[in-house]
């Protein structure tokens, strides 16, 4: 869907998948990093867009992937709008539940930076990382395009991995705040609303995930992106006889119970 987070630069050549699949420019600088803090040149309006049919029809946002590859000649974005929203809304998130959880100066700056650098920023990484190394291995396709096309770029891994988190950040971040104090009684209703809301987020993650690689057509079988469904599934049902994910969850997040 997005740009790589390296734009092409004539005569550049696409390295392989062991090296992120990287394009370089000039000094070779990640275009997605030297933009961060060139707020006039980000397209926030539709980084907004994208983000708003990531939840309301999130393969709408995968339709312009083609598209961009044929005018950029990249499958990925270098455009780092849409981390700086994300990342601002996860600011706001963990002011949110530092103010819940009444935790101090330190500890509020301390969740957000666990936040954005941890759960969102580490995490997009070792997950593009492994989906990138999983799709190149044994999903795709030889005979779908010209052989220098039939690589998934880690850069645009990274973006199906942006992508999948926002709804999940709308679910587990943004829903389960005012949910908080009812989810966390022990009782099968509130534990049942809790522990749906982890399935929910676990089927946007996965679903959002798996329209990222069937946009590229040269991955095959993309259908096995949808397996993690089952052991969510699985999961789910199991967590019903007395497991309070959320509950749980919080506690070992926050370190303390709710309060």
């Amino acid at each position: 869907m997005a740009n790589s987070i390296l734009p092409l630069s004539s005569g550049s050549s696409r390295q392989d998948g062991h090296s992120f699949a990287f394009q370089k420019s000039g000094g070779g600088l990640p275009t997605m990093l030297r933009r961060l803090t060139k707020f006039r040149t980000m397209d926030f309006e539709l980084a907004f867009w994208q983000l708003t049919y990531l939840v309301v029809a999130p393969r709408r946002v995968y339709k312009q992937t083609y598209h961009h590859k044929q005018t950029k000649n990249v499958w990925a974005r270098d455009d780092p709008a849409m981390i700086v929203l994300i990342s601002s809304s996860l600011v706001v998130a963990g002011l949110a539940w530092s103010l819940v959880y009444r935790e101090s100066m330190a500890g509020t700056i301390y969740t957000i930076l666990r936040m954005i650098m941890r759960d969102f920023i580490l995490a997009s990484v070792i997950i593009a990382s492994l989906l990138h190394f999983l799709a190149n291995r044994l999903l795709v396709s030889s005979a779908s395009s010209p052989a220098i096309d039939n690589r998934v770029e880690w850069a645009y891994a990274f973006d199906v991995a942006v992508n999948s988190f926002f709804p999940l950040f709308l679910t587990l971040y943004g829903a389960l705040l005012p949910l908080a104090p009812v989810v966390v009684k022990s009782n099968f209703v509130c534990l049942f609303i809790g522990n749906t809301l982890f399935l929910v987020a676990g089927i946007q993650y996965t679903y959002v995930t798996y329209l990222g690689y069937a946009a590229l057509p040269f991955v095959a079988r993309s259908e096995l992106f949808l397996a993690p469904l089952l052991p969510i599934f699985g999961g789910y049902l199991l967590s019903l006889l007395g497991v309070n994910i959320a509950r749980l969850t919080l506690e070992l997040y926050f370190g303390k119970p709710w309060v």
